[in-house]
């Protein structure tokens, strides 16, 4: 580890004391003493805070799938440089990284812990603020895209919240590689930003069936993939317009987070679809400790290699111009709880980034 001289004994970090229903009521801007990285550990100071929909969990509480400790600092992604590395780290020091706080907590600061299993590689050709906006959205797209649904170029995609972050991320991929897309979003504005990222169709769900519409451009033939960030609202007529054969990639569950550990998939539907539901969790764990995890959680890690390659992808497909990140707002470190406020009612386009001072 580094010379703790060389690091402040203290660190901004908005924290919750008690779960709270609006961010800029229930964060608090406290200042803690700075963390010390164990082994297999980074600490990252912030060069970006990206926010993303699931740190409401840990704001209100809600529909967690790990309930941390009170008080906690919420924030599940960082971009940044590596200051201090535990016991049991190689040449990681001075690297510039894109990085998963522990236990996915702990991002809303301005120094964050990160296993080095969920850190990676960022170049420093990709400027501020894109680089800060490529991780999740990124790595969801081509884990579902390219690992889970194995797209090929000539089939075609559907993909649900194209104007959110990890939608406009996969309307790109799928464009570079070679799909035709369909995407679906809340309004006229988000619409045409589907469309200038390259949607072949783009589909006001609001105002028109989105089903009826894809079954209506492909012949009644349905789309070979499903990419759904949404959930129950969208999960039936989604199936409803997926070919033969298809795959239902399953990310999130924006529409109803209540209902993500509930019984809502129907086994007969999907054995009249004849479809394949793919799920995908973004987590990296180190190959020697994933069956360790299966072990003890049943849950299948991602393994770490896979995730170097997905981000020497998607850095690549930067540099060639074949995907641009979409950055909606860019907030200093004290209006955070602001802009996770207007994240949260769907006021934003593409990533809302936090720079710290």
């Amino acid at each position: 580890m580094r010379n703790r001289s060389t690091l402040p004994e203290t660190m901004r970090a908005w924290r919750v004391h008690a779960w709270g229903t609006e961010p800029e009521k229930t964060l608090k801007l406290d200042r803690v003493p700075l963390p010390e990285p164990g082994p297999g550990e980074l600490l990252v100071r912030a060069e970006v805070i990206p926010l993303n929909l699931n740190d409401l969990e840990r704001i209100t509480g809600k529909n967690m799938m790990a309930r941390p400790d009170l008080p906690v600092i919420p924030g599940m992604e960082v971009m940044g440089k590596v200051v201090a590395v535990g016991e049991g780290i190689g040449d990681w020091l001075d690297r510039r990284v894109a990085a998963m706080p522990k236990q996915a907590t702990g991002g809303f600061a301005e120094y964050s812990i990160c296993p080095v299993a969920s850190a990676f590689d960022m170049p420093e050709d990709i400027a501020l603020p894109q680089a800060g906006a490529l991780y999740f959205p990124y790595h969801l797209a081509w884990l579902g895209l390219v690992d889970r649904a194995e797209l090929q170029a000539g089939e075609s995609v559907l993909v649900h919240a194209g104007a959110g972050g990890a939608g406009s991320a996969a309307i790109q991929w799928a464009k570079h590689s070679g799909a035709r897309v369909f995407a679906t979003a809340g309004s006229e504005a988000k619409v045409q930003l589907c469309r200038e990222l390259g949607a072949d169709v783009a589909i006001n769900y609001a105002t028109e069936d989105f089903s009826q519409i894809v079954m209506n451009e492909t012949n009644a033939r349905g789309v070979d993939v499903v990419f759904d960030t949404v959930g129950e609202a969208v999960m039936g007529p989604s199936m409803n317009c997926t070919a033969y054969n298809g795959r239902y990639v399953m990310i999130g569950f924006a529409s109803d987070k209540a209902v993500a550990d509930e019984k809502t998939i129907i086994p007969r539907r999907l054995a009249v679809g004849n479809l394949k539901l793919c799920g995908v969790l973004l987590a990296y764990a180190d190959e020697a400790v994933a069956p360790l995890m299966k072990k003890a959680m049943g849950w299948n890690f991602c393994p770490n290699a896979l995730g170097t390659r997905a981000m020497a992808e998607i850095v690549e497909a930067v540099r060639s111009g074949g995907v641009r990140p979409v950055i909606g707002e860019v907030s200093n470190f004290e209006g955070l709880p602001r802009a996770m406020t207007r994240l949260r009612d769907r006021l934003t386009t593409g990533r809302v980034l936090v720079i710290p001072d």
